[in-house]
């Protein structure tokens, strides 16, 4: 079992943009796609446009355009609709004012799910997105435009 709390990315009018983090590590799993890939050069194109995008959102918000389905269709699990074969950043797009960012890679096989580490950044998302869902139904958390209340404070258990 692990705990997995969120850290806040940027917060604005805009978007609430946050990131989670896995037992309390200081480092959210956002900040550890940044660090594998902000200085290599192989894949330095795709990592531009990936965070021009997160630019784009945060001045427009987190709206359906700029994301595409990679989950199911039940979850709320997207990646950034950007025209790069090679590089993916997972999240969850919980409304055009909420984003979670997950983590991502290089995407080396047809679909997500043939790849061990894709599909387990994957499988985090849509595990804690079934967890954040109950929260908010149980009142333990609260949605609100561009912030998740108590947030800051609160820990789950996946």
């Amino acid at each position: 079992m692990a705990t997995i709390s969120l850290k806040t990315i940027e917060q604005n009018d805009n978007v609430g943009m946050f990131s989670i983090c896995f037992d309390k590590s200081k480092e959210s799993e956002f900040e550890k796609f940044l660090n594998e890939f902000k200085d290599n050069a192989t894949y330095n194109k795709d990592f531009n446009i990936i965070l021009l995008a997160l630019s784009k959102i945060i001045d427009k918000g987190a709206l359906e355009r700029f994301f595409r389905n990679e989950g199911k269709m039940s979850d709320n699990v997207k990646a950034l609709a950007i025209d790069s074969r090679k590089l993916r950043l997972y999240c969850l797009r919980i409304s055009d004012k909420i984003l979670i960012l997950g983590n991502g890679g290089v995407k080396t096989t047809r679909t997500y799910q043939e790849n061990e580490k894709l599909s387990g950044y994957v499988m985090d998302l849509q595990t804690f997105d079934k967890v954040l869902l109950k929260a908010q139904k149980t009142g333990r958390v609260t949605i609100e435009k561009n912030m998740i209340i108590d947030i800051q404070s609160a820990t789950f258990e996946i």
